[in-house]
């Protein structure tokens, strides 16, 4: 562990000359497997003199917590520890990368004390880091943080608050669309993308007719607008969709969601399968749902001994398209 450790702080100090961290990452990411002896150096790391040394043992308590869940709180411990004396930007950049991946609950006022900092590359890191421990509650003051921080001076900062809080984060509320909509008129065109697509993902309307130009340009259609589109499932992206082969990134299940024939041919099948299902066992609770942020519809099946949770789409493709054929796969994985 020593001897990892400090290989990889020598790694670190070339580095920052060369500007090749490879060497350096694969090393920590080794130590920090170490679990408690890891956290044991990093927390040394992180009070010694030296600045780099104190980032390293950030990054180590930040790999650590990522492979060791048993460790995450006396990582966070460390960390909060940190952020009351730490000044150095480039240190507390890695304490707010490291201290987001403990997924622990005192990292939130640590990152929103943080998002009020000098230095972009801080608030970047901060933005990125509160997907990994956001509330979801509207009003809770990591969301306002966020919020904040899509308004940002940096374009890079606006761009990464934007994804974290319209993509990742479960949340949603007035100020929140608001701040994504703010961001679909952004000179910056990744965040503006982003914007278009936290708004897709709570399904508002008013993000179609953007969807429906970012497809047109291939630059602004990846894998996250293609899952906007999924989300959304309006018939009007269909002719901007159909433009795209089916492959691997999406485009085939956004198709089958905006498509109206599709669609419909799906609430029939899932009609089918909740009547089948209802005829062979009776006694269960049975309910189709869509996911609040996602496009998934999903089958909750309650059984005596707990409840199961199917993707109804995979469970269809599962039973060959035949509805009747998935019900009775529901009842034969009961046993």
């Amino acid at each position: 562990m020593a001897e990892l450790v400090g290989r990889a702080v020598v790694a670190a100090r070339g580095a920052e000359e060369t500007g090749d961290w490879e060497e350096y990452t694969a090393l920590l990411w080794r130590a920090g497997a170490e679990g408690v002896g890891a956290v044991r150096v990093g927390v040394e790391l992180i009070g010694s003199g030296d600045v780099l040394e104190r980032e390293v043992g950030c990054d180590l308590l930040g790999d650590a917590s990522d492979q060791n869940g048993a460790v995450r709180g006396e990582a966070a411990a460390a960390l909060v520890a940190l952020a009351d004396r730490e000044s150095e930007g480039s240190v507390l950049r890695s304490l707010a990368r490291a201290i987001g991946r403990t997924g622990d609950g005192r990292a939130v006022p640590v990152l929103v004390a943080l998002a009020g900092h000098a230095e972009a590359a801080v608030r970047q890191e901060v933005a990125v880091s509160f997907a990994g421990v956001v509330t979801g509650r509207p009003d809770g003051e990591d969301v306002g943080a966020l919020i904040t921080l899509t308004r940002d001076e940096d374009p890079d900062v606006r761009n990464w608050a934007t994804f974290t809080l319209g993509f990742q984060a479960e949340v949603d509320g007035p100020a929140v669309r608001a701040a994504l909509w703010e961001r679909t008129s952004d000179e910056h065109g990744d965040a503006r993308e982003e914007g278009i697509r936290g708004l897709a993902r709570r399904r508002d309307p008013r993000a179609v007719p953007l969807l429906v130009e970012l497809l047109g340009n291939p630059g602004g259609a990846h894998v996250h607008t293609f899952e906007a589109a999924r989300i959304m499932g309006a018939a009007e992206l269909l002719p901007a969709l159909m433009g795209y082969e089916p492959d691997s990134v999406g485009v085939t299940a956004a198709v089958r969601a905006c498509d109206p024939v599709l669609r419909a041919q799906l609430n029939s099948c899932v009609g089918e399968l909740m009547a089948r299902l209802h005829r062979l066992r009776p006694d269960l609770d049975a309910a189709v749902y869509r996911e609040l942020f996602g496009p998934d519809l999903r089958l909750a099946v309650l059984r005596p001994e707990g409840c199961s949770s199917y993707d109804v789409e995979a469970l269809l493709d599962r039973a060959g398209g035949d509805p009747v054929r998935a019900a009775e796969l529901v009842v034969l994985d009961g046993g």
